[in-house]
């Protein structure tokens, strides 16, 4: 264990960042699964056609090519797009958290539309209806109705993509991201012991995902204590 001191700080700081990334991802995935999954229900043939073609495309191409893609093509984009306005500018780099953040949650929120989408269609049809007849738009129907029922359905699921999320923010090493990854490889270099280094990151990660297991178990068992009331 001695090959650990002094790295204590920078696996704290580095887990921080894992963390940051998880939250900001998550975020952004339940809203592009929202949106997909609302997009494959509605009667519009082209947003049926987006939808279908955005999950097939991001549930079939390797992880770590999408995060590339995403780093380097944004970049590449947005530097063409300012420099048609400015010949002087060279290169404008993004940022590689936000990137990382960004290209995680496509991932991740492609198979979160099927979940939600799914889940949308468990909703029991007599509500949706009621819901209608009491003069509620389709909006109103679709956050006040829908959703909360939805989400009952969708939880089990929705805990796995947590899941793969969190595990997933271990590729944003690769783009330059300072997170635990990082770290390991980084005292590697210094200490040689590869082994030790990555053991700590793995215990880390599994840490967090056993509190994200617990965290989903509970809240299944609360969105389902009407269900054992009713026994």
């Amino acid at each position: 264990m001695s090959a650990l001191a002094g790295w204590g700080d920078d696996y704290f700081w580095g887990a921080m960042v894992i963390l940051r990334l998880f939250a900001v991802s998550l975020i952004i995935a339940v809203i592009i699964g929202l949106i997909g999954a609302a997009m494959k229900l509605s009667g519009n043939r082209l947003a049926q056609t987006i939808a279908n073609a955005y999950t097939v495309i991001f549930r079939g191409t390797p992880e770590l090519l999408v995060l590339l893609i995403v780093y380097f093509g944004a970049a590449v984009t947005l530097t063409a797009i300012v420099q048609s306005f400015d010949a002087n500018v060279k290169f404008i780099d993004i940022p590689p958290f936000w990137a990382g953040a960004f290209a995680i949650a496509l991932i991740v929120g492609a198979y979160m539309t099927e979940t939600f989408r799914g889940a949308f269609l468990g909703v029991d049809s007599g509500h949706v209806e009621a819901a209608r007849a009491l003069g509620l738009s389709n909006f109103q129907t679709f956050v006040y109705v829908r959703i909360p029922q939805m989400w009952r359905l969708a939880l089990p699921n929705f805990g796995n993509h947590m899941l793969s999320l969190m595990k997933d923010t271990a590729l944003i090493s690769v783009i330059g991201v300072e997170e635990i990854v990082f770290v390991a490889e980084m005292a590697t270099t210094v200490t040689n012991k590869p082994f030790t280094m990555y053991i700590v990151v793995a215990f880390i990660y599994l840490c967090i995902t056993t509190v994200i297991t617990l965290a989903v178990m509970l809240l299944e068992k609360y969105a389902n204590k009407h269900l054992v009331g009713g026994k």
